[in-house]
Parts: C-alpha cells; sequence; structure tokens
C-alpha cells in the first residue's frame, strides 16, 4: 500500500459518493428538506463504510454519520490509520434547490498527521459552454493558489452564524465577508481564488475540516486554530471550534488581527 494509493483512494471515494448524492437529489427532489437531507446523509455514509471496510478492512473509521458509541471506540485512539469522513458537509445546501456550495470529505490520518484527503464538490459551477460538473480537489493534485492576496481581500464565512468577532476583524482590516455554506465549500474557495481566508469559531468537529485542511496544506495554505495553534486529529474528543485557513501571506495579518480583538474583549 503506498501513499499514492490512498490519495487516489479518498479522491475516488469522495467523487463517487458525490456523484450518488446528485442522483438522489434528483430522484427525490426538494419538497421534503428533512427527508433530503437525511437520505443524503445515510446513504453517503453507508457507501464510504462499506468501501473502507472491503479496501482498507485493517483501517479505523470516524464518521460524522457514525453512532456515539462508534466515534468514541477507543480502538481509534490507538490505531496508526484512521480515515476521518464526512459522508455530506452542508446538509442545509443540499436540501435547497440550486445550492452548490455543499461538499463530501474524505481524509486520511496517520500516526499523528493528515496524510491523504480529498474534497468533492459535486454541484461545482461550470460555465456557459459547461454547466455545473462537479469538481474533487484532492491532495494528490492539489489546485495552484492566487499568487496575490487580492484587495480588498474576503473572507468566507458561514451564511447563518459568521461568528461577530469575524466582522469586526474584516471591518478593521479592510476585508470582505463572504457567506458560503459548507466548511469544505469555504476552504475550497480558499484555494480557487474565490477568497482569501475563512475564519470560523463557535463549533465544529474534525470530519468538517479534515479533509479540506489535508487539501490545503499540500497546495502550500495556511492552516490552523484561530490563535495560530495546530490544528490536531483522531483526539478523543473530536470537537474542534474554531479554524483559519489563509492564502499563505495574509494569515500574519489576519492572526494579528484576531490576537487584537481578543486583548481588547472584557
Amino acid at each position: 500500500m503506498t501513499m499514492r494509493d490512498d490519495h487516489s483512494l479518498a479522491g475516488q471515494l469522495a467523487t463517487e459518493a458525490g456523484e450518488r448524492l446528485v442522483e438522489l437529489r434528483a430522484r427525490i427532489g426538494f419538497a421534503d428538506a428533512r427527508a433530503l437531507k437525511d437520505a443524503g446523509d445515510q446513504a453517503s455514509h453507508r457507501f464510504l463504510m462499506d468501501a473502507l471496510a472491503r479496501l482498507r478492512p485493517d483501517d479505523a473509521v470516524l464518521s460524522e454519520e457514525a453512532t456515539r458509541e462508534e466515534r468514541m471506540d477507543p480502538r481509534r485512539l490507538s490505531a496508526e490509520r484512521v480515515w476521518i469522513v464526512d459522508p455530506l458537509d452542508g446538509t442545509r445546501e443540499f436540501s435547497e434547490q440550486g445550492r452548490t456550495d455543499w461538499a463530501v470529505h474524505v481524509a486520511l490520518w496517520e500516526r499523528g498527521r493528515l496524510t491523504a484527503g480529498a474534497v468533492a464538490l459535486p454541484a461545482w459551477p461550470g460555465s456557459a459552454q459547461k454547466p455545473a460538473q462537479g469538481r474533487t480537489l484532492t491532495t494528490a493534485a492539489p489546485p495552484e493558489l492566487p499568487e496575490k492576496v487580492r484587495e480588498p481581500f474576503r473572507i468566507a464565512v458561514s451564511r447563518t452564524r459568521p461568528p461577530e468577532f469575524v466582522r469586526e476583524l474584516a471591518a478593521r482590516l479592510g476585508g470582505e465577508l463572504v457567506p458560503i455554506g459548507s466548511a469544505g465549500a469555504k476552504i475550497a474557495a480558499v484555494l480557487t481564488g474565490e477568497v482569501e481566508a475563512y475564519v470560523h469559531a463557535g463549533g465544529q468537529y474534525e470530519w468538517d475540516s479534515a479533509a479540506p485542511v489535508a487539501v490545503a496544506v499540500a497546495a502550500g495554505a495556511h492552516a490552523s486554530r484561530i490563535d495560530g495553534s495546530p490544528l490536531t486529529y483522531n483526539q478523543g474528543d473530536p470537537s474542534l471550534p474554531d479554524i483559519l485557513v489563509s492564502l499563505p501571506d495574509l494569515a500574519p495579518t489576519l492572526l494579528a488581527g484576531i490576537r487584537d480583538l481578543h486583548r481588547q474583549t472584557p
């Protein structure tokens, strides 16, 4: 088993899970959002779990859609290889007709670090010549980062709960906020030049960021907690409440701005 095999597998699984979700979305329709969300979560989870059990039977798996008991299985914490997956990141967007900002995440954590990952964006918008056709970003062939930080720079934030401190950060540093759905879509937007940064605080889990962070690091982007400390995965508690992903030249400015804001908070 080579590292290249794991890169390729992550990309293949994320892509196929995304294709299945596109088909399911078209078949079920949008009349019942809750039913569509539940069907998407479970169908993608089953596909990924079955595939990994067949193709990597000796590896552990941490999935958002696993039961609490499965997530807390102590064997995961002693495993050398753990796949961290989010079968459907951005269920809200998946259930809304016309939304493209949802994703499938597949990452591999190995001996203390992320070593492979893929983010499938199945509804990735195309162009007038090529309608929406989907795209998968992988550690095998990470995207080339934009060469310059655009002015004013843009920060991707949650559509529904953007942190208040990010609003103030953008105002102080002269940035603009861009609401985007899933965490995978936000980080992908940094890598493809739609925005220059993604800043979030207030609650996330390992599966929300493992795969997109793996791709971001492979591409040369900055990825850390908002205090600059490392992002760590395969922990007993899978919560990972905050994150900063940005173009490398912008990271020092953002980290300094965040520190200044926190110093001034009573």
